[in-house]
């Protein structure tokens, strides 16, 4: 640990959110020192001791890192005048600075901070400038204050501004009487980093604030796994497990909770049918904002479900001659899916591949534009709204584009803000929704804010794809409802039939056991019953055979895997195909972020919502034509550039647009040359490679096959063992999702 003493020469740079600061130490008249790290508090002109280590900046050169940085009172006049020259105490400079001190001499910081007044003795300072002077001095000497007393907490510097910041002069009782509270107030502070803290400040294992800290952190984990709510024993026993502690009543906690509009607890019947006489009542718990949500979804669907009287003749002989115009010819279920189209304010249409979607969508368009009616597509991705555009012909928007995103975290953060809502509905008389399986509770919920009565809601999606990333069980739950128009389309076309993918998708579904192998044109089945020699074949087919059977670049060849962990897990995958498709190469520039390697070249995926990061589009020589906010669970692109100068990694997404990430929120990114399929859904490729060996059983399931497969537009291509393969298309044990907006839309209907 190497450690230095000087005068803060110069703040080169300062990140004011989180006090990352830049600066150049001088050492002595000819020396200086270029010292980087979090210290909000130092001000130029400061002398200071810091301690840190050397490292080597690929455009600055050396800089000390530093770990710690004392301030050092000035001790002789020269020091106090040179000080308060530098600009570092507001209102002066150098001439003042000079009187200052001549009157004062060495005894003038003490006059600045105990007898400010005295400072209106000289000449150009009023009592008013005095007084700012003081309390200019004072604010540096809290917050310096503050920094050292989080860190005796074990605090990081930069989460200490974000502290200090939220809670001024009040940290000190919070983080004494309830350092759970930062839980709740500061973003990036979790459940256990604020346990942590609460333990060194010495509160109880079953205090309750602990408990309830620790109930609304459960719940939260609870919609990372798609819950809107929780079954009140599982809520005890995750809770147990957190808290390491025997919990033996929760309940004064759940009423204080309660009370105070956190949670809600109700009561359900296990058996939901109101048709049946068991009445076994279960009690459940919901953070309260989930609850509301729910709620509000299911009252706005009810809003928007209008029938209208329509001359049927009359739609069916338009219908016709769409039919004819457009030379193509729908069976019964398409042409019911346009009339009831004519006729609900509110429509689901639901089917698997090949039965027709696309095109009962296009005539369903065809049919209100000769209404002149103004119409908007939207999918919940970047990727299916591009699918959408090219298979209507009109232009489709991620649903965020469309509610017109603002880029600011609504409710604190669970969710984004929209410039379209209740008070800026989106002015459109039809709204088709596409993938709707992808949509979470939260994109519904924002959505149907800002779609007014009147609007026709037509929601398009396959009810047997895995469920959204986010809480909930949205069209699922509205088909299960039975209170809404759905029409299931089941008929595979001709043409369908002639693909492998969606014969054999539809055989997964139906639990039918047919026959594999590598004989078929697109749905190729390759044995392989090593973890290495699955590997292999997968990295020759990505590499070498599939681009051009299909006639795609190598990274449009998408590997799809059940797991995270494991041989075959997404992981371990990434780290072996990135080093057979995007090899290191001088030329390459590198970052490694928390064990990941990111190399320009690499394909990339986003791996949360981010509804602040900025994006823009760019035209020739690279100059932008257009930008916006957001960046969302899912989104794959190619990094573009490693700056080491500016300390960002630019991303290429698939639409084109550039998104600068600095080094610190590569944690947001991760390889995608293999994804899981809950990550793949919504997304089309031309091939997909599938590795099937063993796993979970609780991935290894129909659900997730049939994800997987109707990913692929070309070709199919399975590794592994029959077995496996057949042990998916036979298990239909999915991991239940706790959600309960069936039953809200039955209450108010």
């Amino acid at each position: 640990m190497e450690r230095f003493k000087g005068y803060v020469n110069k703040i080169v740079y300062r990140n004011e959110d989180n006090g990352y600061t830049v600066f150049e130490l001088n050492l002595d008249e000819d020396d200086d020192l270029t010292c980087v790290g979090t210290v909000p508090y130092i001000t130029e002109g400061e002398f200071v001791e810091v301690t840190g280590e050397y490292s080597e900046h690929a455009v600055y050169g050396q800089q000390l890192r530093i770990e710690t940085c004392e301030d050092i009172p000035p001790e002789d006049e020269k020091s106090v005048e040179r000080y308060l020259a530098s600009g570092a105490v507001k209102g002066i400079g150098a001439a003042l600075a000079s009187r200052i001190v001549r009157r004062f001499k060495a005894d003038t910081l003490r006059i600045i901070e105990e007898e400010p007044e005295r400072l209106a003795e000289i000449k150009g300072i009023s009592q008013r400038m005095a007084a700012e002077i003081s309390d200019n001095v004072t604010a540096k000497r809290d917050m310096r204050n503050a920094m050292m007393f989080l860190q005796d907490y074990g605090i990081s510097m930069a989460l200490a501004v974000k502290i200090y910041n939220q809670y001024g002069a009040s940290v000190y009782t919070i983080l004494r009487e309830n350092p759970y509270r930062l839980a709740d107030d500061i973003t990036g502070v979790g459940f256990k980093i604020a346990d942590e803290i609460a333990r060194k400040a010495g509160i109880a294992a079953d205090s309750d604030f602990r408990i309830k800290s620790g109930i609304m952190y459960t719940l939260l984990q609870a919609t990372g796994n798609g819950h809107i709510y929780l079954p009140y024993e599982e809520l005890v026993e995750q809770l147990a497990v957190l808290l390491d502690a025997r919990i033996d009543d929760i309940d004064r906690q759940l009423v204080e909770l309660s009370i105070d509009k956190k949670v809600v607890v109700k009561e359900l019947k296990e058996n939901s049918d109101e048709n049946t006489q068991q009445d076994t009542p279960q009690r459940i718990v919901y953070g309260a904002s989930y609850y509301y949500m729910e709620m509000a979804v299911a009252y706005a669907l009810k809003a928007l479900d209008v029938r209208a009287k329509v001359d049927e003749k009359g739609v069916l002989d338009r219908i016709h001659r769409i039919e004819k115009a457009e030379k193509i010819e729908l069976d019964d279920m398409q042409r019911n899916a346009v009339m009831q189209a004519v006729s609900s304010g509110l429509l689901v249409i639901t089917g698997g591949p090949g039965t027709g979607k696309t095109t009962t969508i296009n005539t369903i368009i065809r049919y209100f534009e000769g209404e002149g009616k103004e119409i908007r597509l939207a999918a919940p991705t970047g990727r299916a709204a591009k699918r959408m555009t090219e298979a209507t012909g009109c232009e489709a928007q991620t649903i965020h584009r469309m509610l017109e995103l603002s880029g600011a975290p609504d409710e604190g953060r669970t969710t984004a803000s929209f410039m379209r809502n209740e008070e800026n509905p989106i002015d459109a008389d039809v709204i088709i929704i596409d993938e709707m399986s992808m949509v979470d509770i939260f994109l519904m919920n924002s959505l149907l804010k800002a779609v007014t009565a009147g609007t026709r809601l037509i929601l398009v999606g396959d009810v047997n794809q895995l469920p959204s990333v986010g809480p909930g069980n949205v069209l699922r739950d509205i088909i299960d409802s039975e209170k809404f128009t759905v029409v299931k389309l089941t008929k595979i076309f001709r043409q369908a039939k002639e693909s492998d993918i969606i014969v054999n998708a539809h055989k997964i579904n139906d639990g039918e056991r047919f026959k594999i192998g590598p004989t078929s044109k697109d749905f190729i089945f390759i044995k392989r019953e090593d973890a290495n020699n699955v590997i292999g074949a997968m990295i020759t087919l990505v590499s070498q055979k599939l681009p051009k059977y299909v006639d795609a670049r190598i990274f449009d060849i998408q590997v799809l895997t059940p797991t995270r962990k494991g041989l075959l897990g997404v992981e371990k995958l990434n780290s072996v195909l990135q080093e057979y498709l995007n090899p290191k190469d001088s030329s390459k520039q590198e970052k490694e972020s928390a064990g990941a390697l990111f190399r320009e070249g690499d394909k990339v995926m986003q791996i949360k919502n981010n509804y602040q990061l900025e994006w823009e589009t760019r035209g020739k020589n690279g100059i932008p034509t257009d930008h916006g906010m957001g960046v969302f669970n899912g989104d794959m692109g190619v990094i573009d550039n490693i700056n080491f100068y500016t300390e960002k990694v630019t991303v290429r997404f698939e639409d084109d647009r550039y998104v600068e990430y600095p080094f610190k929120q590569l944690d947001e990114l991760e390889l995608a040359y293999a994804v899981t399929v809950h990550k793949a859904q919504g997304s089309e490729y031309p091939a997909v490679v599938i590795p099937l060996l063993s796993g979970p059983r609780m991935l290894m399931n129909r659900n997730i096959l049939y994800t997987a497969v109707t990913r692929a537009r070309k070709c199919v291509c399975i590794v592994g063992t029959e077995e496996v393969f057949y042990d998916m298309v036979d298990n239909t044990n999915e991991q239940k999702r706790y959600s309960t907006l069936a039953q809200r839309i039955k209450e108010c209907s």
